[in-house]
């Protein structure tokens, strides 16, 4: 069985070419032999994204990410392996086979409960539209009408009614599915009683697709006035988990398969979404009320770089959303934060001013360290002075934080026009506060130690017989001192490669991590790092290093073995071998 699935997955990539599925995602551009794209996976001005299309594997050699072209799936689609395979197999039109019998098991249970769970919400959602068109949901069709919101566009988002709490449980019920499936695929819950009741029951339906195009959740709003909250997800589950999307990821997608996509605005709401989709914002995504997530952020990165923050006028007295707005500038995002009218939320602005007036909201739009200069300032009352001073002092610390000193000075002019302090004197509060930089210069130029080397020989010896030069085909990795366990399985990979025929850099990431010293080892391919009479050269003392590493290891121990001993004689023998091995280490030139 095991052997059939390793087989398995050398098809499914020999029928998935990685440069035909990475193009499918990004812009590849040929030079050379490889196909080059600015990386997918962090911020770059320049590509530093290569796809070898030979040996079927990418690597940036900016941010160090490498792997296979079910790598790429699984980082780029956000998926597990098993999902990642299933995509790769489905587009060649592949079966999948099991793996063994106990993983097979796990693993076939698990997809069963999977697709149970998807299969249930795809219906109920299907049963919450059937019930908007059904005559009976004339108040909710009113509130839709009344919010501006057009029959295309509610077909478009999928937009339901549940009229109470027992249909749809019936209706899942009918149609044959346990009830404890219904409750674990979040459509339903229990009450205390044990009755099962629509999670749902009474609202307006938002259902939540994923960037796959599957039902996962549902929001709901309720349609008349109760102490209930006015808007509630489903609760999460095997297939939710509100952390990690984006309500209209899925249509954002395909706007972003139909033409590049130059940026994303990020708003908090269901309507906010479908308002703005509707006035012809297609780039629109909601963090569904969230704080702002690492998962969410790299999701939105997958789609465009340059995101605008969208949400309600009070936005800027909420710590928590600053906080996420920093997460994501943690992740290479250029982030600008989209000004709204005081207590107007991005929908009111549509509604008021149309898709003009909210085009000026986003013409706008401020840099993060703006933005959060502008909610430092809510905080405090300028008219009295201890509250000015701490604004300043708040102020200037956020503005130290910029890297650009253009950006600093731009940033110091406006304080000082908001707080009537000096320029200059806000400049040397500035200056003076900042950490002074270290006068010594092995700090900044650190000697480089035998560890060091050793280690650089080590990765590049592997580099050259991994990536198959020539002048390193004879060499045998595996003779090597390696003290690190990467670079050991690396060596025994190429060895048992090159008995196999020829040594294919793609096969280690079926074995090993794609990142740590596997990266720094795909890094030497840059440019021409690996070619030519000098790189040739530095190979061949890379293995000097690496040979006197070996003898001084081989000294250590005898040392250690001759201080130990008391018998003269086994002394006099490690002598001898001492000084034999003084030789070879003298002779290594």
């Amino acid at each position: 069985m095991r052997e059939d699935y390793t087989q398995f997955l050398r098809t499914l990539k020999s029928k998935n070419d990685i440069v035909e599925v990475i193009a499918s995602y990004v812009r590849l551009d040929r030079k050379g032999y490889n196909y080059w794209a600015c990386c997918p996976f962090h911020h770059e001005k320049t590509p530093s994204f290569s796809v070898n299309a030979v040996d079927g594997f990418y690597h940036c050699f900016g941010c160090g990410v490498s792997g296979d072209v079910i790598r790429f799936v699984q980082e780029y689609e956000n998926v597990e392996f098993p999902q990642a395979v299933e995509i790769l197999a489905k587009r060649a039109g592949l079966e999948i086979p099991a793996y063994d019998e106990a993983a097979s098991e796990r693993t076939a249970e698990l997809k069963k409960k999977k697709d149970t769970y998807l299969k249930i919400m795809h219906l109920s959602a299907k049963f919450y539209l059937s019930n908007l068109y059904s005559g009976r949901a004339d108040a909710y069709l009113e509130y839709l009408q009344g919010r501006k919101i057009a029959p295309t566009t509610i077909k478009k988002f999928g937009l339901g009614a549940s009229f109470d709490f027992t249909s749809l449980p019936s209706f899942l019920l009918d149609n044959g599915f346990s009830p404890q499936d219904i409750v674990d695929s979040g459509a339903c819950v229990r009450t205390d009683d044990n009755r099962l009741i629509d999670a749902e029951g009474g609202r307006l339906i938002f259902p939540i697709i994923n960037h796959m195009d599957e039902v996962v959740a549902f929001g709901g709003r309720v349609m008349e006035k109760t102490d209930r909250a006015k808007y509630k997800n489903t609760r999460e589950t095997m297939i939710f988990n509100k952390s990690k999307n984006l309500y209209n990821v899925n249509l954002v997608k395909k706007e972003k398969r139909a033409g590049a996509l130059s940026s994303v605005i990020m708003v908090e709401g269901y309507m906010d979404t479908i308002s703005l989709y509707q006035a012809g914002f297609k780039n629109v995504v909601a963090s569904m009320g969230t704080s702002l997530t690492k998962e969410q952020a790299r999701l939105c990165k997958r789609y465009s770089e340059n995101v605008f923050i969208s949400y309600d006028g009070d936005f800027a007295g909420q710590k928590a959303n600053l906080r996420g707005l920093d997460i994501m500038k943690d992740e290479g995002l250029r982030v600008r934060v989209v000004p709204m009218p005081e207590g107007l939320d991005p929908d009111d602005v549509i509604k008021r001013m149309g898709a003009e007036g909210y085009r000026e909201c986003l013409d706008n739009a401020m840099p993060l360290i703006d933005f959060r200069v502008l909610a430092a300032r809510r905080k405090y009352d300028l008219s009295r002075t201890d509250e000015r001073r701490d604004f300043v002092k708040e102020a200037l610390s956020i503005i130290r934080e910029s890297e650009s000193a253009t950006e600093r000075e731009e940033l110091v002019r406006k304080l000082s026009i908001t707080t009537d302090f000096s320029y200059s004197s806000l400049m040397r509060d500035l200056e003076n506060a900042k950490p002074t930089k270290s006068e010594t210069p092995s700090a900044a130029f650190p000697r480089e130690d035998n560890a060091d080397r050793e280690r650089k020989a080590a990765r590049f010896i592997l580099a050259a017989c991994l990536l198959n030069r020539d002048y390193a085909s004879d060499f045998d990795p595996t003779t090597l001192c390696l003290e690190e366990e990467e670079h050991r399985v690396i060596a025994e990979y190429i060895k048992e490669s090159r008995q196999e025929g020829r040594v294919r850099p793609s096969g280690l990431f079926e074995i090993m991590e794609a990142d740590g010293e596997l990266a720094e080892i795909l890094n030497l391919d840059f440019g021409d790092n690996l070619d030519g009479e000098r790189a040739e050269r530095f190979f061949r003392d890379s293995i000097k290093t690496m040979e006197r590493k070996a003898l001084g290891i081989q000294i250590s121990r005898l040392n250690e073995r001759y201080i130990q001993t008391e018998s003269l004689e086994e002394r006099r023998q490690i002598a001898l071998e001492l000084n034999e091995m003084t030789k070879k280490l003298r002779n290594v030139r």
